[in-house]
């Protein structure tokens, strides 16, 4: 105890001395004041450990002194102990009340005294011990904080890499810690069209959002390279599947909008019931079939998407469950119910998503989440209503070959089961020069191989597509022949020159089929509001040269670069 500082405020000079006396021969060093202004003037000077005040003294009296040392004091703990005579309950009441913690009354006990400094002395070293362990924990958090917040910039700029600024998308994330466990991801694919994903992972925060990384760079690079939707999906589950622990999953609804068709292909794996608002006040219930990503092996995850046909003006609603579950003060849950009213009370369908917001606000009377809330209205358009939203190109090195040649074969086997339009735009993409030309190489790869492999080897005839319903007959035979397929080829043939600055890609296909008329196919314009033969003449206004040979089983694009880029890049 030794280097305890003793304040002793007392207007008698005996009773000071007095008291003086007893603390420094208890081993205390002892400052003293002969009033309450002059006590706080003391303390301000010294920093005592302990105070020891009279009650009543001239000038300002021990309540007052008391109030202003512990203000001074502000977060360390200063105990003062009254020196009273004062007997009765409520003066001794008001001692404490006015910032005392203790009261001693005369004639001092010098045993007493002892006791309740060395107390009082014990009581203040562990309030500054809480407080260095506060102090400490305060910095880590911090430091803890500012590392999420430089995470969570760049899970934003993997995460929201794509379109979610497209003029047809509207969205609300609001998470219940830094990080979001739900994720929300949209991008344009190389055909025109447009995927979204929205998860929801199994709790929220860090833990929840670590699986969104590996999710996002899957879906934006793949997309980017040509991929189909299902493709992406059955390569997100398997990842999780290998990354999340067991009991760790993620919800998940993914979208495909074609806006040639004008349809959307949905996936519902655990997420709640989602809602297709038509352009007309009608709406459509849409549930989930699936269990969450993460969940199955990849021999048993089902990939089949649900097509729905879709005018422009047409809505799909999408929420996490934080929406359904989002509790009032008195506990009672938003609930399915209270969300479907919104769509069945909805006179104008462009304010529905406000309405959503609006009833979900109304309903919590502010208070907080308990977990993250995600509410998503994605909007059928007009394609040329998005012109302004780009292609997200796949990465790529700085440098790459320049070069070089390759022959790619497809057999029947092959024709059946593969896809070849990502394997051919990535190795494209390794070109530097070439990759801003993303979605028109897409589009030239995917033209001339649909014509070598439907046309050529399975012998559908385009005029089969001229109207809706013949579109559909000509998928069905499509499907029939395939399956019914034993002999044939597509055989893709690729070359590039360059020097780096600029340089020239070739690519040929030929098909082992009896040809077409492809003349009459060049021949149509593209504006000509046919549901077929408009795929040639786009082409053509791509590539610097576009040549048929032979019998039409056989052609070759030129396309070169830096060149025309205002394409469907």
């Amino acid at each position: 105890m030794d280097g305890i500082r003793v304040l002793i405020a007392d207007d008698n000079q005996i009773d000071r001395m007095v008291l003086s006396r007893i603390v420094r021969n208890q081993g205390y060093e002892v400052f003293e004041a002969e009033n309450g202004a002059l006590a706080v003037a003391a303390f301000e000077e010294f920093h005592p450990d302990i105070v020891l005040m009279d009650v009543m003294m001239p000038v300002m009296d021990g309540r007052e002194a008391a109030r202003r040392i512990k203000a001074n004091a502000g977060e360390d703990f200063v105990p003062v102990i009254f020196l009273t005579s004062l007997t009765d309950a409520q003066s001794l009441a008001d001692c404490l009340e006015s910032g005392g913690d203790d009261f001693l009354s005369k004639p001092y006990n010098h045993i007493i005294l002892q006791a309740k400094i060395n107390s009082f002395h014990r009581m203040s070293e562990m309030h500054r011990t809480l407080q260095s362990q506060r102090d400490t924990i305060a910095a880590n958090n911090e430091h803890l904080v500012n590392e999420q917040r430089v995470a969570k910039a760049v899970f934003d700029n993997v995460a929201h890499a794509g379109c979610l600024s497209a003029p047809n998308i509207r969205y609300m994330l609001s998470p219940l810690a830094v990080f979001n466990g739900d994720v929300l991801l949209a991008a344009r694919n190389p055909a025109g069209g447009m995927y979204l994903l929205l998860g929801d992972f199994t709790g929220h925060g860090l833990p929840a959002a670590i699986g969104a990384m590996p999710m996002a760079e899957i879906f934006y690079g793949m997309t980017a390279k040509g991929f189909a939707l299902r493709d992406i999906l059955r390569e997100i589950n398997l990842k999780l599947k290998g990354i999340l622990p067991v009991g760790f999953f993620c919800c998940a609804v993914v979208v495909e909008l074609s806006f040639d068709r004008q349809s959307m292909s949905v996936w519902m794996g655990g997420v709640p019931d989602c809602y297709l608002l038509r352009n007309s006040g009608d709406f459509e219930v849409l549930t989930s079939r699936n269990l969450p990503l993460g969940v199955l092996s990849n021999e048993k995850f089902k990939d089949e998407m649900t097509e729905y046909p879709a005018a422009a003006g047409d809505r799909l609603f999408v929420w996490s469950d934080g929406i359904q579950e989002a509790r009032n003060p008195d506990g009672d849950m938003f609930g399915e119910a209270r969300l479907r009213a919104v769509f069945e009370q909805a006179t104008q369908p462009d304010q529905v998503f406000d309405n959503i917001q609006q009833a979900l606000t109304d309903f919590l009377q502010g208070s907080g989440n308990d977990d993250d809330t995600t509410l998503l209205e994605v909007k059928m358009v007009e394609e040329n209503e998005l012109e302004e939203v780009k292609l997200q190109l796949a990465s790529g090195p700085v440098s790459g070959p320049i070069d070089w040649e390759m022959c790619y074969e497809l057999g029947v086997a092959s024709l059946k089961n593969f896809n070849p339009l990502p394997l051919m735009i990535h190795v494209m993409m390794e070109v530097p020069g070439l990759r801003v030309k993303g979605g028109q190489l897409y589009t030239v790869m995917a033209e001339l191989f649909s014509n070598a492999f439907e046309h050529g080897v399975l012998g559908l005839r385009s005029d089969m597509k001229a109207t809706a319903d013949g579109f559909m007959q000509y998928y069905k035979l499509r499907e029939e022949r395939l399956a019914a397929l034993e002999e044939g080829y597509v055989r893709i043939h690729m070359r590039h020159r360059g020097d780096g600055r600029s340089g020239t890609l070739s690519v040929m296909v030929e098909d082992s089929g009896p040809g077409f008329d492809y003349q009459a196919m060049m021949a149509k314009r593209k504006g000509d509001n046919q549901y077929s033969g408009r795929g040639l003449p786009l082409v053509m206004d791509i590539c610097e040269s576009l040549e048929y040979s032979g019998i039409g089983n056989k052609v070759e694009a030129v396309i070169r670069w830096p060149g025309n880029t205002e394409g469907r890049d």
